[in-house]
C-alpha cells in the first residue's frame, strides 16, 4: 500500500485529477470540508485555551501546541485516509486522495469571490457589493466606496494566489516526490498552518500569545513558495527584472514577509497601486503602498489578475507532473534491473 502511494505515476495521476476537479467544481456547497473541520478544532482549542490559561507564557505553549498537533495531525490524516481508501481499492484510494487534495486548492474559489462581489458592484448595487465583500475580507467594509472595494478585491486575489493557490500546490508537488508520502499530507498540512494563521494569527488580545506560533510558522512554510510565485509572474510578464525590482524595493515595507511580495508582483505588472489606509474594528491601519498609479483599478484588472493566477497555476502543475513523470521513469529504470537479478537469483 505504502509502495502504491508512493507511487509516481499514482501522485501525477492525484495532482491532475485534484487540478482539473478544482477548476470545474471547485468546493461544492453542502459538502464538509477539511478546513471546517480545522475550524471547528481551532475554535474549541482557542476558546478552552482562552479560558483556562491567561499568563502569555501560558497561552503561547498552547499555542505551539495547537499549531503542531493540527498542523501535523492533519497531515497524518490525510495520508492514513488515502493508504485506508487504497487498502481497498486502489481507484477508490486515488478517488479519496484526488478530493483531499482539490479541497486545498482555492482557484475556483478565488474567483468566485471576485466574482461575487464584481457582480452587484458593475451593476450600481454599493450597498450589496459592500456587505458581500465583508464575507471574505477582515477590513471594514461599510463605508467603502467604489475603488476602495476593488482594490480590496484585487488584493485579496494578490495575496490569496499565493496562500489559497500556488502554495499547496508546491507542498503537493514537494510530496509527491518523496517516497512513501504523496501530494495529500503536505498539502493538507500547509492548508492547516493557514487556516491557523487567519484564525488565530493576530496581533491582538487574545490572540497576541496564542497564535504567535502559527503566524510564524505560516510565514516560514509560505516563504519559498511565494517567492518562486513572484519568479513565475514575473517570467510570465515579459519584464521579470523590471517586476523583482520593484518587489524588492516595495515589499520590505509592508510587515509580512510573504503578502507584500505577491501584492507587489500584481501591482507592478498590472501598473496598479495596491495598499492604502484601512479600517478594522474602527481602527485605521496604514499599509504601505506598492507599485505606481498608472492605471487605475478596474473590473477589467481584477479578471486580468485571475487569469496570472490561473496560468501560474497551470505552468506548477505542468512542472510537477513532469518531475512525477521523470522520476517515476528514473525509478522504472533502476528497480526494473535489480527485480530481474532478484529474480533470476
Amino acid at each position: 500500500m505504502v509502495q502504491i502511494l508512493g507511487n509516481n505515476h499514482t501522485n501525477g495521476v492525484i495532482l491532475l485529477l485534484a487540478a482539473s476537479l478544482d477548476y470545474l467544481i471547485g468546493d461544492p456547497w453542502g459538502w464538509v470540508h477539511p478546513v471546517q473541520v480545522m475550524g471547528w478544532v481551532i475554535s474549541h482549542f482557542t476558546q478552552l485555551a482562552i479560558h483556562l490559561w491567561q499568563q502569555p507564557w501560558q497561552r503561547r505553549l498552547a499555542g505551539i501546541g495547537l499549531g503542531i498537533g493540527l498542523i501535523i495531525g492533519s497531515g497524518v490524516a490525510g495520508w492514513f485516509i488515502v493508504l485506508l481508501g487504497i487498502w481497498l481499492n486502489p481507484f477508490l484510494g486515488i478517488g479519496i486522495g484526488t478530493i483531499l487534495l482539490a479541497s486545498c486548492f482555492a482557484g475556483r474559489s478565488l474567483r468566485a469571490a471576485a466574482m461575487d462581489v464584481l457582480q452587484p458592484l458593475t451593476a450600481g448595487e454599493l450597498k450589496l457589493a459592500r456587505s458581500r465583500l465583508s464575507q471574505y475580507v477582515g477590513r471594514d467594509t461599510e463605508n467603502l466606496c467604489e475603488s476602495e472595494i476593488l482594490r480590496a478585491v484585487l488584493e485579496t486575489v494578490a495575496e490569496n494566489t499565493t496562500d489559497g493557490v500556488t502554495a499547496p500546490l508546491f507542498y503537493a508537488i514537494v510530496g509527491a516526490l518523496i517516497p512513501g508520502v504523496g501530494s495529500v499530507p503536505l498539502a493538507l498540512a500547509y492548508k492547516a498552518a493557514s487556516t491557523l494563521d487567519s484564525m488565530v494569527g493576530y496581533r491582538r488580545e487574545p490572540y497576541t500569545n496564542l497564535g504567535w506560533f502559527s503566524a510564524k510558522f505560516e510565514d516560514l512554510l509560505t516563504w519559498i513558495p511565494c517567492r518562486l510565485t513572484v519568479l513565475t509572474l514575473a517570467l510570465m510578464s515579459g519584464k521579470p527584472q523590471q517586476v523583482w525590482h520593484l518587489c524588492r524595493r516595495d515589499a520590505i515595507a509592508d510587515p509580512s514577509p510573504n503578502s507584500g511580495w505577491s501584492e507587489s508582483a500584481f501591482a507592478v505588472i498590472l501598473e496598479v497601486q495596491l495598499g492604502g489606509t484601512n479600517f478594522y474594528s474602527g481602527v485605521v491601519k496604514q499599509k504601505p503602498l506598492l507599485g505606481k498609479p498608472t492605471y487605475e483599478i478596474t473590473p477589467g484588472k481584477i479578471d486580468q489578475a485571475l487569469e496570472l493566477t490561473r496560468y501560474c497555476f497551470l505552468i506548477w502543475l505542468g512542472i510537477g507532473l513532469v518531475f512525477c513523470l521523470v522520476q517515476y521513469s528514473l525509478s522504472c529504470r533502476i528497480c526494473k534491473p535489480v527485480w530481474s537479478f532478484v529474480i533470476g537469483q
